[in-house]
């Protein structure tokens, strides 16, 4: 009888520290593959003890991976515990592997950039700039150490939740356990990913629909301002009333299109990337596509 292998938490601490490395081969094909592969040396290394086994898992997950650099941690966790059984004798193939490995990035991708980006960086940032601008060298230490001690227990702690967890998955290959898991994290991404489109993609058409010359008094009167700093503070006053910078008012296309729904045509953009790379269009070809439109349409004069 073959003797159970486990991982340890020896084993599971190395892939842990590699994982801060995830990104240092990223590339355009299969974006964080090499970084996640490298991670996983460890635990491969003590799950599978010939040198064809090892080979072979390497080579499942040198397939394309790409998700938020910390929120890789729990699908370490769980890929771990998958690899773990299988060098068990558990009837799970790389499909399953890599189909939980997909079922989990996308969503997790959407969730980690708005807490850490935009939630806990800008605040620890600005609590370490208030200490630096008074002059305290105690600024750049306090953001240095507290931002790496929430960076390394979140992703120990959620690596190991998903360690854990993944056990459970293996019960349950059929399905219904990780299409919950699966299901759930997605609706919670793609929610932040919609209400994060109109930040992230921004689309402006400049052809000018009217021009509209409008009655005294609905703009600043630039000629009859105060000289110097007066005219400067009346004219501010005058803007933030709601009167027009200049006597002619200028509607774009883009601004009747905002008046219907903002940000529509960067949505409309976003879900024609979302097509093409459902059809196979590779991400190479779509980012180049969108480069030479928008020089193209800007030399048109469209954008």
């Amino acid at each position: 009888m073959q003797e159970k292998v486990q991982l340890t938490k020896k084993d599971r601490i190395h892939v842990w520290l590699r994982s801060t490395f995830l990104q240092g081969s990223w590339n355009y094909e299969r974006m964080q593959n090499g970084g996640w592969a490298y991670t996983l040396i460890p635990a491969l290394k003590k799950l599978y003890k010939t040198k064809e086994d090892r080979a072979a898992a390497l080579t499942r997950h040198l397939e394309f991976f790409n998700t938020h650099p910390y929120l890789a941690a729990p699908i370490l966790g769980v890929t771990m515990s998958l690899e773990e059984d299988r060098a068990n004798g558990a009837p799970i193939d790389d499909v399953a592997i890599q189909g939980v490995k997909v079922g989990m990035m996308g969503p997790l991708a959407g969730v980690g950039d708005p807490v850490f980006w935009f939630t806990v960086k800008p605040i620890l940032g600005a609590l370490a700039a208030s200490l630096a601008m008074g002059g305290s060298i105690l600024g750049p230490i306090l953001y240095f150490v507290l931002w790496n001690a929430i960076r390394m227990g979140f992703t120990w702690y959620t690596q190991e939740f998903g360690y854990k967890a993944g056990s459970k998955i293996t019960e349950d290959m059929s399905g219904s356990l990780l299409q919950d898991v699966t299901k759930g994290a997605s609706i919670l991404g793609m929610f932040i990913l919609g209400s994060l489109i109109n930040r992230w993609v921004v689309v402006k058409f400049t052809p000018v629909v009217s021009t509209v010359k409008q009655s005294k008094g609905a703009y600043i009167d630039w000629a009859n301002l105060p000289s110097g700093a007066k005219g400067i503070q009346k004219a501010l006053q005058e803007q933030a009333a709601g009167l027009s910078l200049t006597r002619e008012k200028v509607t774009t296309l883009q601004d009747n299109l905002d008046q219907l729904i903002p940000g529509l045509a960067g949505l409309l953009l976003t879900l024609l990337c979302m097509w093409l790379l459902k059809k196979g269009v590779s991400p190479i070809i779509v980012i180049f596509g969108l480069f030479i439109l928008g020089v193209v349409l800007h030399l048109l004069h469209v954008m």
